[in-house]
């Protein structure tokens, strides 16, 4: 099943990024290979993971305190949020 970002989801993400690079150099690359082994297990099972709300699924991020929230839908996975876990907890409700 293919991964599809919201435009603000990519745009959390680049941000994350970036400010993890401007913190510590290689942190950004660090944070970015964090997504992307939970998206991959995202991919690989896709229910396995706890339901925030609604339909919406979350994966916590084991070495940074963020939380992929995705929805499965029949031809992909949608990513909503790269959510930080301390600020502005329900910010992205009202993107679906």
């Amino acid at each position: 099943m293919k991964v599809v970002f919201t435009r603000l989801a990519r745009l959390e993400l680049e941000e994350a990024v970036a400010y993890y690079d401007m913190e510590v150099e290689g942190l950004g690359s660090r944070f970015q290979t964090e997504v992307k082994r939970g998206l991959n297990r995202i991919k690989e099972h896709p229910s396995a993971w706890a339901v925030e709300r609604g339909e919406i699924r979350k994966y916590l991020l084991h070495k940074f305190p963020y939380k992929i929230l995705y929805s499965v839908e029949s031809d992909a996975i949608i990513i909503i949020a790269i959510a930080h876990l301390h600020r502005r907890p329900d910010y992205w409700i009202d993107r679906k």
